[in-house]
């Protein structure tokens, strides 16, 4: 078994760690006297009693020697600076494009998942895709698809490439919303309307009504049943797939998958579990 663990958030007062944290106890996944955080300017992120029950440390390796499970939720480019030994620790990576294999070496130990969370762990809506190493056994999978799941959703793959991919996918969180968002508030406030009417306009579409995408729905299914009703809204659709709408999301896409691949020296010669997905 693998049952409540000591945990270590390496990057604990980073937005990823911080959201983290604060899902685990919230979720009363783990006790406060069993979470322990490092970072390097020594100030808690935590709020309110929660700073006294919780460990801050500035030593990632006494972290280390405290925790069962270590999460490294620090920039890929910062990795190399974090200097841990966790033999025989559950060492689980949410850094972008590190393979498994490079995280096994740096940290010593084999026990290692690789995971893509994003900005909505925030608040609790995190998509997170993970990969797990060979030795990572049942009962330490099982535990960190729970771990995930306190922030969202979770699924294992099985797949580094498809891994590079979902983080160009879902790593991105909120950010392709946004970047339509924008470019739909522009267009907006360009033929007049006001600043507040055309925001509160533009989340109503962006952040409401893509709601009613969920499981029941059928994406192609849904476009083609508005296209065919040939008004207002099948006349912009069209416009923007003949505009290049597909083509321009398809190239963003390939050139975050790329860069994800292209992070890590060892990307296809990690010790990865085979499953279904497996290429």
């Amino acid at each position: 078994m693998f049952d409540a663990p000591t945990i270590g958030i390496i990057g604990g007062s980073g937005w990823l760690g911080r959201s983290i944290a604060q899902a685990l106890l919230d979720k009363a996944f783990v006790p406060p006297e069993a979470l322990v955080l490092s970072n390097r300017s020594g100030r808690h992120p935590l709020p309110g009693a929660r700073r006294s029950q919780v460990t801050l440390t500035c030593d990632n390796q006494a972290l280390v020697e405290r925790c069962e499970v270590i999460i490294l939720a620090v920039r890929p480019e910062q990795f190399a600076e974090v200097e841990i030994f966790a033999e025989n620790r559950l060492v689980i990576s949410l850094m972008a494009g590190v393979p498994l294999a490079e995280v096994m070496a740096l940290t010593g130990s084999r026990q290692v998942i690789r995971a893509m969370a994003n900005a909505a762990a925030q608040i609790g809506k995190s998509y997170t895709p993970w990969l797990a190493a060979q030795a990572v056994s049942d009962p330490q999978k099982a535990f960190a698809q729970r771990l995930f799941e306190t922030f969202g959703g979770a699924d294992q793959i099985f797949s580094e490439g498809h891994l590079n991919y979902l983080t160009a996918l879902v790593g991105t969180g909120p950010a392709y919303p946004a970047l339509l968002a924008r470019s739909l508030l522009e267009h907006a406030l360009g033929v007049g309307l006001p600043a507040a009417i055309a925001r509160r306009a533009v989340n109503a579409v962006v952040v409401d009504a893509s709601q009613l995408i969920g499981p029941g729905y059928s994406v192609d299914e849904l476009l083609q049943t508005l296209i065919s009703y040939r008004g207002v809204t099948a006349a912009g659709l069209e416009a923007m797939i003949a505009g290049g709408f597909d083509k321009t999301i398809k190239a963003g896409l390939d050139s975050a998958a790329s860069v994800a691949s292209a992070m890590g020296p060892f990307v296809h010669s990690a010790d990865t579990q085979e499953g279904p997905m497996t290429r």
